[in-house]
């Protein structure tokens, strides 16, 4: 007893010169927190710490999965935002998914060349680097809006998150004319997955609109239909209808939307159903067994604050897990329109409809395939 004793006091007095030496330790250990004496019970206690990105452990390239026999080829259209870069990871890693291109829409929230290069880098994280990568337009069609700066030079940085650099250069062509030759070519039917404004789908259709019947599914992250929109909260547009990603191009959602391609379209409300929470991160702290799922792991951390306010969710991991497994949503079939015309309904288009979503199993599902490439 008397040495649990011992041990109890000295673990504790080692906590206090900890805290004693204030700051500049901590920060040397990569650490900012503060430890504190918990009124009424004595006990000393962790209140706060996160760890700077500049002082975590370097990444390396992972072993992708080897691709399934029956493999689906898809194409990643993606604005290269922070839910992004963990839909794309979910992706990269599925061993039934063989991703021939990843396209940045510029007129999303990454800027082209950052967008570009993160999306190379996060393809060789998740070991694949050969996948080829190119951006499109950064002016949406007539009629768009831009995302807020501050978003986009944040997603820019990639949170000041580090990893390793691909070795390969993006595509020589543009977004549009590496997507349009991928699906011509093709000897199957290719899924495009859109994680961002519509801008490189509708003009490769507009470029080439017989590209629709090699197209097996177009699977977009958009929309509010039934709930409120998340524009008017984070701009003064006063627009509360709209999604963000049709938002900053509706001409190029109506395009699509009335392209005749087969679409099912996963938004606000289904994605609504989805939050990050503190259990997931908790869950994903002690099981994150490769470098894509210790990536995950790290920008989720930059993303605390706004996950214990339950306003951080699943947006684009849980349309790009819908791409794969469809038992994760229920769906409606409904005949949706996009308002183009400026004013409070702008970009709110109302295709087959997810409009809720198993949250337990989607959790299940990005965990394991982060992890090791396993299906359900």
């Amino acid at each position: 007893m008397k040495r649990v004793l011992l041990i109890a006091v000295v673990s504790v007095v080692a906590l206090l010169i900890l805290v004693a030496a204030g700051g500049p330790l901590l920060k040397a250990l990569g650490v900012q927190g503060l430890f504190m004496i918990e009124p009424g019970s004595g006990h000393l206690r962790l209140v706060r710490a996160t760890v700077e990105p500049g002082s975590l452990p370097e990444l390396v390239h992972g072993a992708a999965p080897a691709l399934s026999g029956d493999a689906k080829p898809m194409i990643i259209d993606t604005d290269m935002a922070d839910d992004d870069w963990m839909a794309g990871l979910y992706l990269l890693r599925r061993p039934d998914v063989d991703v021939k291109a990843i396209t940045v829409a510029g007129t999303g929230e990454a800027h082209c060349r950052p967008g570009a290069q993160n999306a190379l880098d996060l393809a060789g994280l998740a070991g694949r680097p050969g996948i080829p990568v190119a951006c499109g337009s950064e002016t949406p069609l007539p009629g768009g809006h831009p995302f807020p700066s501050a978003w986009r030079e944040r997603v820019d940085s990639l949170f000041g998150l580090s990893i390793p650099r691909n070795a390969n250069t993006p595509y020589a062509g543009s977004a549009v004319e590496l997507l349009s030759r991928v699906v011509e070519q093709s000897p199957q039917r290719v899924h495009l997955v859109v994680l961002g404004p519509l801008t490189n789908v509708a003009q490769a259709i507009e470029d080439g609109p017989g590209l629709v019947d090699n197209l097996e599914r177009i699977t977009i992250m958009g929309g509010a239909v039934n709930v409120p929109g998340n524009v008017g909260a984070s701009s003064n547009s006063g627009n509360d209808l709209a999604e963000w990603n049709i938002y900053a191009d509706p001409r190029a959602a109506a395009v699509v939307l009335g392209s005749g391609a087969p679409i099912t379209l996963v938004p606000l409300d289904a994605t609504q159903h989805v939050p990050v929470t503190t259990g997931f991160l908790k869950k994903l702290r002690h099981d994150r067994r490769t470098p894509a799922a210790e990536f995950v792991y790290r920008v989720l951390t930059q993303k605390e604050s706004d996950i214990r306010s339950g306003s951080y969710y699943f947006w684009d991991p849980f349309a790009a897990a819908v791409g794969t497994d469809e038992t994760l949503a229920v769906f409606e079939e409904m005949a949706l329109i996009v308002v183009e015309e400026e004013g409070p309904q702008s970009g709110r288009k109302p295709v087959r409809v997810a409009n809720s979503a198993d949250a337990a199993g989607f959790e299940r599902l990005f965990l394991d395939t982060l992890n090791n490439g396993r299906l359900p």
